[in-house]
């Protein structure tokens, strides 16, 4: 009778010992879970940290390549600017020389005109005497006092660039022969640059070179002639150009003074 209480108690004592383990065991359990949670914010944040800075850093890059990029553009940009400077500079300080010249210079454009002008009359009339009237002419009213000085010189240098492209040319035409002790007639003149200055009668019977060294005609045989004829056809455009094989109107030392 005595021992059942006994046991009782002693299982009333298992049984609490069993809740008390079992409620540290719970509470153990929490702990860990809360743990768990705080460790998956904190890295969740630390993630989200790293992103971010990550996300800096390149932006961070993609903006030092934009000022590298902005700065190749600004420097070859000054380069640029820096050779219109100077060219600029450069073209200022010429005006200011030629500004400062500028009355010198006035002074000097008409004894310029006249040098310019009796040098290219005393040219033209020691030269072969082709044209000589017409090319007097053009030389002549370069010089026209109602003009502008621009003007005159502008004329004057048109009749030297048509002098120095009679040099380069092959002309003929029809004109009025006259020579000493004969009457006026009507032939073809052949010129070739300023070497060789022919004429020929119409019926081919007659023909001659000036001599500049003798300033006169000199005549030429048939096969001379002949060849003379064949370069008025080609100065007409009827023959195919070729070597004439004709005697010069000047000297190697007159070609030398040639412009």
């Amino acid at each position: 009778m005595l021992k059942r209480p006994f046991f009782a108690f002693r299982g009333c004592w298992l049984a609490g010992v069993l809740v008390s383990g079992t409620l540290m065991a719970s509470d153990e359990t929490m702990d860990q879970a809360a743990q768990s949670v705080e460790a998956q914010q904190t890295q969740s944040e630390l993630q989200q940290q790293i992103d971010s800075a990550d996300e800096a850093t390149r932006s961070a890059i993609e903006e030092l390549r934009r000022l590298e990029r902005e700065t190749r553009k600004m420097e070859a940009s000054n380069a640029t600017l820096s050779s219109r400077l100077a060219s600029e500079a450069e073209r200022q300080q010429r005006l200011s020389q030629a500004l400062d010249t500028l009355s010198d210079t006035r002074d000097a454009l008409p004894m310029i005109e006249q040098d310019m002008t009796e040098q290219l009359a005393r040219w033209i009339e020691s030269d072969l005497p082709f044209l000589t009237d017409e090319r007097l002419a053009r030389v002549e009213s370069s010089g026209n006092p109602e003009a502008g000085s621009a003007a005159r010189i502008a004329s004057l240098l048109e009749a030297w660039r048509a002098e120095l492209a009679y040099g380069r040319e092959v002309d003929s035409w029809r004109g009025r022969l006259v020579m000493e002790g004969a009457s006026p007639r009507e032939v073809e003149y052949l010129r070739i640059g300023r070497i060789g200055f022919y004429y020929l009668t119409p019926d081919g019977r007659e023909g001659g070179v000036w001599d500049k060294e003798d300033g006169q005609w000199l005549a030429l045989d048939e096969p001379a002639r002949r060849q003379v004829r064949n370069g008025l056809r080609i100065a007409d455009d009827q023959r195919t150009p070729e070597l004439l094989q004709l005697p010069l109107s000047i000297t190697a030392n007159d070609q030398g003074g040639q412009p």
